[in-house]
């Protein structure tokens, strides 16, 4: 690390050096080395797929991203038996009943944008969902499946800084998991393969309603996942993967919520690099709010697209993404319709796909 700085050093005495660190204390050698801005992308996943875990047991809504006084973004799992499951958008009436708007779904890995009144919610899609708290709490509601009695058992295999993680959310939220490692561990309550049938059923899989697998390798985490689907059908599998490559391969694997290392990793990075982006004030600041979710969300000003109509600018169909909201003069706007005029001191919130989200900074900015 230190040898890598000092040639960053060499090279450009100003050069902003970003170092990845795996856990606190290599943070603070990366800092001594030299490092002006140190991030720590495992312990970000571990809390995102925590705060996953939390939701699916407690049942209550607990990460959004607040945009404004009343209007929050948030995405949800529709579970399998939930009343959502199977029905379509235009069937599920969320826009009139409780103003909420569907601005993308996750299903096997792929993402779709605004989608269609006739598109149909299978079980394990994720949706994107914008409205106030009450309103995204009562869409949490008809998406969770019936839980029987005593299935509030969460399991986490993986007890390295992704795990640790995992389970210090839990613990926070007052769910105590069962957790699986391979290496004995005074936190560890089972040591064995989270892959041998010996282990899963000691670790009491078939009654747990939640399994986070915090695994190092991807082939060892789709092999689990492949082998718990197979013991217990109904569990939900929440899964992270170094590759976002891979991701699709878990889902067809029978996982049912996969986030991926190298995702959270990029969009921390650029997140730092656009904090300290030269030329840049306060007002036209990129910003990214969301490293830690399946859907990519930035604050952004778009000069190429000031004085034209999302209509006429063309911005879904050119790049995947969308405008949810635009911030003007202090106030939110919220659901901008295809008229609305793009102002000059406008910032948009703009969401989609990682794909989609860089190809609207790279087309209107």
């Amino acid at each position: 690390m230190e040898r890598a700085t000092g040639y960053a050093r060499e090279l450009r005495e100003d050069l902003m050096v970003v170092s990845v660190a795996e856990n606190k204390q290599d943070a603070e050698y990366h800092r001594y080395a030299g490092a002006d801005q140190v991030i720590r992308p495992r312990q970000a996943l571990g809390r995102a797929l925590g705060n996953k875990a939390t939701l699916s047991v407690t049942r209550k809504l607990q990460e959004t991203i607040e945009l404004g006084d009343d209007f929050e973004l948030a995405e949800i799992l529709v579970e399998k038996n939930s009343d959502l499951a199977g029905q379509t958008l235009a069937e599920l009436k969320l826009p009139r009943e409780l103003g909420i708007t569907v601005n993308g779904i996750w299903s096997n890995g792929e993402f779709s944008p605004a989608p269609e009144p006739n598109t149909r919610i299978d079980a394990n899609t994720i949706l994107l969902v914008a409205g106030n708290h009450e309103a995204l709490q009562e869409v949490k509601s008809r998406t969770i499946s019936p839980m029987t009695p005593g299935s509030e058992q969460v399991i986490v295999a993986g007890y390295g800084v992704v795990g640790q993680a995992v389970i210090d959310v839990l613990e926070t939220n007052d769910v105590s998991p069962t957790v699986v490692d391979i290496t004995e561990d005074d936190r560890v309550d089972i040591t064995g393969d989270i892959n041998q049938q010996e282990t899963l059923s000691e670790s009491g899989v078939e009654n747990a309603s939640v399994v986070v697998l915090a695994l190092d390798a991807d082939t060892t985490t789709m092999y689990a996942t492949v082998a718990i689907e197979e013991l217990a059908p109904d569990i939900e599998v929440i899964t992270r993967v170094n590759d976002v490559e891979n991701t699709a391969k878990l889902y067809r694997a029978g996982a049912e919520y996969v986030l991926a290392l190298s995702t959270v990793t990029g969009r921390m990075v650029s997140s730092v690099l656009l904090e300290d982006e030269e030329g840049l004030t306060p007002e036209t600041q990129l910003e990214v709010l969301t490293p830690e979710t399946q859907f990519e969300i930035i604050r952004t000003t778009a000069p190429e697209l000031v004085g034209r109509t999302l209509k006429e600018s063309a911005v879904r169909n050119r790049t995947g993404a969308t405008v949810v909201a635009i911030e003007r003069n202090g106030e939110l706007l919220t659901n901008p319709g295809a008229g609305s005029v793009i102002k000059g001191n406008d910032r948009l919130i703009v969401t989609g796909s990682d794909d989609a989200v860089n190809a609207f900074i790279t087309t209107f900015r």
